[in-house]
């Protein structure tokens, strides 16, 4: 049985308007149980692409034994830093130091916007050159999860650059996620 007859359900979350109009915020998957509260990834992506040296950045939850999920950055800047990791253009525009602020600077921003609960710790917040997306532009936040989980995944044919989930496999082991057993069934 359908649960809504006669309507179709896209799977989106929203809200209405008291002029009747929509405004869609994010899939209904992309919600993190973080310690029993639900937080949307869109809401919390929007508290970090606010801020004023991201150009763009994902939040998917990484599996957490005790929390359920943990919210992990990945934030692509305007300016690359160096984070001490080897993460970024080797621009030299940066210093672990100056990565470590701003990166304090994104976890204030979304406990003030979102919430404590939301609250991302500075480890959980990292740099990473470009995001994997499709030919589209969708950006691919299940392979994310599966490479920060450490979990098998499919890479999909329809991605634009598949050499970027080295980099960002490499980005999230940096700050301990990506176990080096993960592996990939390319096509």
């Amino acid at each position: 049985m359908r649960p809504y007859p006669g309507y179709f359900a896209v799977g989106d979350a929203g809200t209405r308007d008291e002029d009747g109009y929509l405004s869609l915020m994010a899939r209904l998957d992309d919600v993190l149980n973080v310690a029993g509260h639900r937080l949307s990834t869109g809401a919390i992506e929007a508290a970090i692409a606010g801020h004023h040296r991201v150009a763009e950045c994902a939040v998917i939850g990484a599996a957490d034994e005790l929390k359920g999920h943990l919210p992990l950055a990945a934030v692509v800047l305007k300016e690359t830093m160096t984070t001490g990791a080897g993460v970024g253009s080797g621009s030299g525009a940066g210093t672990p130091a100056r990565w470590s602020e701003l990166s304090a600077e994104i976890a204030a921003r979304v406990r003030e916007e979102v919430g404590p609960v939301a609250s991302l710790r500075a480890c959980q917040v990292v740099e990473v050159p470009r995001l994997p997306k499709t030919r589209s532009g969708k950006v691919l936040r299940n392979v994310m999860r599966a490479i920060a989980d450490g979990r098998e995944f499919r890479v999909p044919a329809t991605i634009d650059d598949p050499a970027i989930l080295d980099e960002v496999k490499e980005a999230l082991q940096s700050i301990g996620y990506a176990k080096e057993g993960m592996t990939s069934d390319r096509q």
